[in-house]
């Protein structure tokens, strides 16, 4: 894989919010970048040499260095370029947008939908332990305009990326209202601000394509 000293490789799958949030950090420091679509069933030669531990988009490619892992790509790159900073630098909060990150791709991902789907204590009881989990982001964007403050950062990118225009088409398929505005005014709120944004509406997958995938997503869970 020949590159020149500057180019900027990004695999990928249009569907994946982990994408879609490397998407957005890169064009968030208008860094040009060649994007190369995957089929994350049928996986490249390119996808399994770059990333043959995990087998898994995204995957940076950057001076003929490959990070894999979403969180990973979003720290290298914003170490990177040095303008429109993403991370905080205060290390406490550093860290705790780490936490939180990992809180949403590892807990409200497969707690909120995963479960939804199985919906082994009932529907009913899915969705509140759903929303349970969405509640403590609920709190942690009170009275922000986003996640970091004044500006779109780290969090709003992980979550923006995998609650509104991932997660929410997925129970809008099974005509489940999640996030209802009257139970979480503050992160409504925050959706709203993150869809004013223009880097972040360029990431935005079409939406009933997306809601038709999350479909298909939720098939295979239920016949898992």
């Amino acid at each position: 894989m020949a590159d020149k000293e500057d180019d900027v490789k990004l695999l990928g799958f249009w569907a994946s919010p982990f994408t879609r949030r490397v998407e957005m950090a890169l064009k968030l420091k208008g860094v040009p970048y060649e994007y190369l679509e995957q089929d994350i069933v049928d996986k490249s030669p390119l996808l399994l040499q770059l990333n043959p531990v995990y087998k898994k988009v995204p995957v940076l490619v950057h001076k003929g260095k490959i990070i894999a892992e979403s969180h990973l790509i979003l720290e290298y790159i914003d170490r990177t370029w040095k303008n429109n900073p993403i991370l905080p630098q205060d290390p406490y909060e550093k860290a705790m947008a780490f936490f939180l990150a990992k809180f949403i791709d590892e807990q409200v991902g497969p707690g909120g939908f995963k479960s939804v789907i199985k919906a082994d204590k009932g529907r009913e009881v899915a969705i509140e332990e759903a929303r349970e989990l969405i509640n403590f982001l609920e709190k942690e964007v009170t009275g922000k305009d986003f996640f970091g403050g004044k500006t779109i950062g780290f969090l709003d990118m992980v979550a923006g990326s995998m609650i509104p225009f991932c997660l929410v088409r997925g129970w809008e398929g099974m005509g489940i209202d999640m996030i209802p505005e009257e139970k979480f005014p503050e992160l409504n709120r925050w959706i709203k601000n993150l869809k004013q944004i223009e880097i972040v509406r360029e990431c935005i997958p079409h939406r009933e394509k997306q809601i038709e995938h999350m479909m298909k997503v939720a098939e295979r869970h239920k016949s898992a």
